[in-house]
């Protein structure tokens, strides 16, 4: 974006295309007012909501309310308008394009949150909280996302850069000013770098949390043919979604649904059934493929076999593709044999103790869901963020372990009694790598990358 277009009025839909009770067009940038005003028939008044018609040369479009901010009261920090009208996807366009035409263009991805951290409503750490609220699979990252949205990791960050700026303007009056300040005792600066670097350790204890509530959990359903991946699939989801038929093979692609399982986005994975090749035709070939290859992405794998055969060679060769991956082994169809106390508990070769840490479990009567859930609980309990203080992202994470291996070699220069001219070099460097996370300090091609990220609109 060049910096003519930096300053253009600009305009989008700020609600999902689609059929719904109400659309929402934004307009925001110094010509906002006189757009508006060519199109509605009211005068606008800054602060106070309108009623009434846009129109297109006489012709009315559709009855609107419109909500006009004077900068710098908005949230782009720029004049800004909103139109609220019916939400039906040709009506919501008209009057997008009524705004093109009289001299607004058509906004970029995130561009009204960009605008609102160039003109200092937001900084980065908020406007990327914005886009993980927006984006946001459950009401726990949600929730978590709106704390950097008030400002808690731009304070705690703010912290750490005021106790750093500290240190490096003794050791710069020092340098500076020898005759009339003293340099700043090695003992003093390695207590201060010990605590700065703690700091920075304590947002990045949660930095493992952040991503896993952010990207979520990958939760592969793998088997032979015709064990119930399908019908697994669906009773977890409390729905059917998948096909299921006695037919092997009925499954041929990968099916996925996200689940909010304790507050984690979990992407459950429907896969086809793993056999040989020379008993499949091409398109189950190429479902195969995507099975092994789900497998290998997966964080968790439902390994199926059928509890009414037993296990065999066949499901061995699929436990050997998943034996250092996480797992669990279920027994799928127990309803349809009995042993000792209710459940049945296949005859198998002694060589192989296949049962052993097996969940045994019926997609028809809900035999043994409850032991299911519970371990899939447990594995997706071990990365729970409930009590996490801080949410970072990846570019967030990086600039805090620059910042603190920079403080890592100041302290170990102030070990041995560097000269602090050299120390200060470290210092003012995770400086500017804790800048870049509220973006004091950020180039473009950052900037443009973050807000790429962005739905237009928004």
């Amino acid at each position: 974006m060049n910096i003519i277009q930096e300053f253009d009025t600009i305009s989008a839909i700020a609600t999902p295309i689609g059929t719904g009770g109400v659309g929402v067009i934004r307009i925001s940038g110094e010509k906002s007012f006189d757009i508006v005003q060519k199109i509605f028939v009211q005068k606008l008044i800054a602060g106070k909501i309108h009623h009434g018609w846009i129109k297109d040369n006489g012709n009315n479009i559709d009855e609107v309310i419109v909500l006009p901010f004077k900068t710098p009261n908005s949230y782009t920090g720029e004049d800004v308008i909103e139109i609220q009208c019916h939400g039906g996807i040709n009506v919501v366009r008209n009057i997008l394009d009524l705004v093109l035409k009289n001299g607004a263009r058509l906004a970029e991805r995130g561009e009204f949150t960009k605008r609102a951290f160039l003109n200092h409503k937001l900084d980065l750490s908020q406007a990327e909280a914005v886009c993980d609220l927006i984006h946001a699979k459950t009401q726990n990252f949600a929730i978590q996302s709106t704390k950097n949205l008030s400002g808690v990791l731009a304070k705690k960050v703010s912290e750490i850069k005021k106790d750093i700026f500290e240190v490096l303007s003794r050791i710069i009056a020092g340098i500076d000013f020898p005759d009339d300040v003293k340099e700043p005792e090695y003992d003093y600066l390695q207590n201060e770098f010990k605590n700065s670097i703690k700091k920075i350790d304590e947002i990045l204890l949660c930095a493992k949390s952040s991503n896993v509530l952010r990207q979520g959990i990958k939760l592969a359903i793998l088997g032979k043919p015709n064990v119930g991946k399908s019908s697994l699939f669906n009773a977890l989801l409390s729905l059917n979604r998948a096909i299921v038929t006695d037919v092997a093979g009925t499954t041929r692609d990968i099916l996925t649904e996200t689940l909010d399982f304790d507050g984690i986005p979990v992407t459950l994975i429907d896969t086809a059934g793993i056999r040989e090749s020379s008993q499949v035709g091409k398109v189950e070939e190429i479902g195969i493929e995507f099975s092994k290859q789900s497998a290998q992405e997966a964080d968790l794998i439902l390994f199926l076999h059928d509890a009414s055969t037993g296990m065999n060679e066949d499901d061995e060769i699929i436990l050997d593709l998943i034996r250092g991956k996480n797992h669990i082994k279920i027994a799928n169809k127990a309803d349809l044999q009995k042993g000792v106390g209710g459940l049945y508990t296949p005859s198998l070769p002694a060589k192989k103790d296949w049962s052993e840490g097996c969940i045994y479990l019926s997609t028809l009567t809900k035999l043994g869901f409850s032991d299911l859930k519970q371990s899939i609980k447990k594995f997706v309990g071990e990365k729970s963020i409930e009590d996490t203080e801080f949410i970072t992202n990846n570019r967030q994470q990086d600039c805090l372990i620059k910042s603190r291996e920079s403080l890592q070699q100041a302290l170990l220069a102030a070990q041995i009694k560097e000269l602090q001219d050299l120390i200060s070099i470290d210092v003012k460097s995770a400086l500017l790598y804790l800048d870049e996370i509220t973006g004091e300090v950020i180039t473009d091609d950052i900037l443009n990358n973050i807000f790429d990220n962005f739905c237009i609109g928004k």
